[in-house]
């Protein structure tokens, strides 16, 4: 089986949710990681069984606003080494990649709440616990340029490929493709390219949003090699103040996977290569979009 892109996984802590895995604020996905690990390999192999090419690492709520500064102080490391492990035996022998996942680790969709100096040591602990599994880094959610450049700065040259990826702010015109820090989505890509990111990709927000910021990536690349992924949510418009994961947001009705691959089909032909899913869209959406780039 041949495709003409690559596929993602679909959002995780929806999908814990969905099958009765522990599941609570605050500590949202992380909860399953520490208390019920197997869920989050089942979780896994669903999205492989789905057709997804790369799988997450279940590791974007280990951070000190969900799991707690004392726990993350104390098994922050361990806890991604088995995020690392369930991922890893998710794929076992298949052709699957498992992608670290390293978040905003100072609070999603924020920028005013990113400072380098507290950042850089709690994603080096992230990158410690998950070095040993996986096969290439997604720094995702991203509001700003600036935690793009320190998530380069934490893993140095040489390392595993690098994925980035933006969140947009999905008030506005949806053509103006902005990040959430107000950046444009020409300047994350001229960032990608300036710290050697393998795949640029917008994740986390409307579907709406994101052609515009492929269209505007897609310009400003030319003929690099840099690739385009997207992987929108299945939220309602979210406030440009919002917190992510700071509560159960709904999720809208009108986004059945064949809604989401007439998304995905405008993405692919606007130059993206990489199309998955973030929250709220589940293994069915996974399933829809690989089927429908079968060649």
């Amino acid at each position: 089986m041949t495709r003409s892109i690559t596929v993602l996984d679909g959002g995780t802590g929806r999908e814990l949710h969905r099958v009765g895995a522990p599941f609570r604020q605050p500590e949202w996905s992380a909860l399953a990681l520490i208390e019920a690990p197997e869920a989050v390999r089942r979780v896994h192999e669903t999205y492989l069984a789905a057709g997804a090419d790369v799988i997450t690492s279940n590791s974007y709520a280990l951070t000190p606003f969900h799991i707690g500064a004392a726990r993350f102080a104390a098994e922050g490391r361990s806890l991604a080494d088995r995020a690392g492990r369930m991922g890893r035996a998710a794929i076992g022998e298949g052709p699957g990649r498992l992608a670290g996942s390293l978040p905003p680790v100072l609070g999603s969709y924020r920028p005013d709440l990113f400072d380098p100096r507290l950042a850089a040591p709690l994603l080096q602990t992230l990158v410690d616990g998950l070095t040993p599994c996986v096969d290439l880094w997604l720094a995702e959610t991203l509001s700003s340029l600036a935690e793009a450049r320190l998530v380069r700065a934490v893993l140095g040259p040489g390392s595993r490929p690098l994925w980035v990826s933006f969140t947009l702010r999905d008030d506005g015109d949806p053509a103006a493709a902005v990040l959430r820090s107000g950046e444009p989505a020409a300047e994350a890509a001229r960032t990608a390219l300036a710290i050697g990111a393998e795949t640029l990709l917008f994740n986390c927000s409307q579907p709406e949003v994101m052609l515009g910021a492929v269209t505007a990536a897609r310009a400003v690349i030319g003929s690099a090699a840099l690739k385009i992924g997207v992987y929108a949510n299945a939220f309602p418009p979210q406030r440009p103040d919002a917190l992510a994961n700071d509560g159960l947001d709904p999720i809208r009705e009108d986004l059945e996977p064949a809604d989401y691959v007439a998304f995905a089909r405008s993405w692919q032909a606007a130059g993206a290569e990489v199309i998955g899913g973030c929250c709220g869209i589940g293994p069915a959406h996974i399933r829809a979009v690989a089927d429908a780039f079968e060649v």
